[in-house]
């Protein structure tokens, strides 16, 4: 009796150990966790003490046509007079993006951290193929967007004008009415349609055609046949032929100065 008493004694001792162990492990995997869980609510925080300065370098990645150095530049210095430019940490890369996109010919920006406290910046541009109503300029994809003119690299873009909600129908009116004429060994300048739908195009000459609404196929053609007919008097020139009328066509005038 007196053995079993001290068998059974014992266990329970270690069953006593065991339970106080297990208490123990269990309030430190509770404190591990709350400190884990203050540490990730408070993450931002922590990594911003973490930061001794804001970023103050970058690199523009890939070549770029109109961007410069000088243009990220002003954008980052802006930002950090208004304390949006952060350390490396503490930095959000998608304001950064988003501020450098609002220069009107970026198409998009990748940016990236470098630590410790440097930026990576892939722009991808617009590029302009023609001028638009004489301010503005157009991308390939119908695109308007505003360039400076000290930063345009060529001087005889077409000029395209009209509503901006028309700038795809323009442009693909200019592809059309360019080639017709190309065939027909004459040179396009400029494209425009007003807001009620009539079309204008002016020859590399300035002769300005009034082809009105609708198709201009059987237009151009009538110019053609009767363009070299038209008899010009002595120290005048041909300033318009308009064609908006079912046969013929009118024309004007002025004085070669």
């Amino acid at each position: 009796m007196i053995i079993k008493h001290k068998v059974t004694e014992s266990l329970k001792m270690k069953e006593r150990k065991v339970f106080r162990f297990v208490k123990i492990k269990l309030v430190f995997m509770l404190l591990f966790t709350a400190i884990l869980s203050v540490l990730f609510i408070n993450r931002q925080v922590l990594l911003e003490k973490l930061d001794n300065g804001p970023i103050n370098s970058f690199a523009i990645v890939g070549t770029t046509d109109f961007t410069d150095d000088n243009d990220i530049r002003e954008i980052l210095s802006s930002m950090l007079e208004n304390e949006d430019l952060k350390g490396f940490f503490g930095q959000d890369i998608n304001l950064i993006k988003q501020q450098i996109e609002l220069i009107p010919w970026i198409k998009s920006a990748v940016v990236r951290k470098i630590w410790p406290n440097r930026l990576s910046i892939w722009i991808t541009e617009y590029s302009p193929i023609a001028s638009w109503n004489d301010t503005e300029f157009l991308s390939s994809e119908g695109v308007i967007f505003q360039l400076p003119v000290n930063k345009l690299k060529v001087s005889d873009l077409p000029r395209l004008a009209g509503p901006n909600n028309k700038s795809n129908q323009v442009l693909e009116a200019w592809n059309r009415i360019y080639l017709d004429l190309k065939r027909k060994d004459l040179t396009l300048k400029k494209v425009s349609i007003n807001e009620r739908g009539s079309w204008q195009i002016v020859l590399d000459n300035d002769v300005i055609l009034k082809l009105g609404r609708g198709e201009w196929q059987e237009k151009l053609d009538r110019f053609v046949t009767i363009y070299p007919q038209i008899e010009i008097p002595e120290n005048k020139k041909l300033s318009y032929v308009d064609l908006r009328y079912g046969v013929g066509a009118a024309i004007g005038i002025v004085d070669a100065n």
